[in-house]
């Protein structure tokens, strides 16, 4: 079974990926709109595109010639349920270190 959530990180690990990606939730764009955006080559963005592809992280659809890209959103909402999930995690364990600090202080400035 694929690592679909490490193919997703993966893929918005690097910064050309995430840049096409903000592109595109802006709205859809063809192959050719992106290289303008993101200042490649064809040949390069056409590689991201499909590391985003297989990723989950966007789609193609089919307009007469044209085959816009947009953004999928199940890829991206499985990426923000893991951040979240661990999020509450570390934060929950901050409270707990920024409570005992706090009490470790009151405690010494009570002698």
């Amino acid at each position: 079974m694929p690592d679909m959530l490490g193919n997703v990180l993966g893929a918005l690990a690097d910064p050309t990926r995430r840049m096409v990606v903000e592109r595109l939730l802006q709205g859809p764009a063809t192959p050719g709109e992106l290289v303008a955006d993101v200042t490649i080559t064809a040949q390069s963005l056409s590689r991201h595109l499909h590391v985003l592809e297989d990723a989950g992280l966007i789609f193609r659809t089919r307009e007469g010639q044209r085959r816009p890209c947009h953004v999928a959103p199940a890829g991206l909402r499985m990426a923000t349920e893991w951040i979240d999930q661990h999020r509450a995690t570390w934060e929950g364990r901050f409270a707990r270190l920024e409570q005992h600090l706090a009490d470790k202080e009151e405690k010494q400035s009570d002698r």
